[in-house]
């Protein structure tokens, strides 16, 4: 499938409250993302103390019931096939970015299901979330991809798929996430 067939038969949207119950289907029905909620990069020092995944799903909800932008879906006729989380960083915490940069939006993870990889769609994601962010008045993207070698933090994507949309490295943040910026 092209990048341009896949562009036409996916839709991405923001998630808001009027489409809670897709995001909560595709993080249901997966194993890790049902434990995280993609709330990793995002619990304030006082939800630390209930981290569990029935709490991590009420925070993320809490967020999205209350209009702060957590992500995008993409969707494959009715069905959420694919997550990117896109938010301004400071609704993030210790994701390590360039604290001198300001109107910053955070690209801090993604799924997409199996049938859908490889197709083009992490790309068409990435760059959704950079309009999806732009439209929102961010002055600059930010993305924590690692290597393709490396053992963890691979949901946060790979640094030459940044470097290939016109990312630039910044620094590295703890041993294996680099910090990767896109002036919008």
């Amino acid at each position: 499938m092209t990048e341009n067939k896949l562009s036409e038969q996916i839709k991405i949207k923001p998630v808001t409250k009027s489409n809670w119950d897709d995001f909560e289907v595709l993080f249901e029905s997966r194993g890790l993302l049902n434990n995280c909620w993609c709330m990793a990069w995002r619990m304030t020092k006082e939800e630390l103390k209930c981290n569990n995944a029935k709490c991590r799903k009420e925070y993320i909800r809490e967020r999205i019931f209350s209009n702060i932008p957590i992500g995008l879906l993409a969707y494959s006729n009715t069905e959420a096939i694919a997550w990117c989380s896109v938010a301004p960083r400071e609704t993030f915490q210790r994701l390590g970015g360039d604290e001198s940069l300001e109107n910053v939006w955070s690209i801090a993870c993604f799924y997409i299901e199996k049938e859908f990889r490889d197709k083009g769609l992490l790309n068409l994601l990435i760059e959704e979330a950079m309009n999806y962010a732009k439209k929102k008045g961010a002055k600059y993207m930010e993305a924590y991809p690692v290597n393709p070698d490396s053992p963890s933090y691979r949901y946060m994507g790979f640094v030459k798929t940044f470097e290939k949309l016109g990312f630039n490295y910044i620094k590295k943040a703890g041993k294996r996430r680099y910090v990767m910026t896109y002036k919008l």
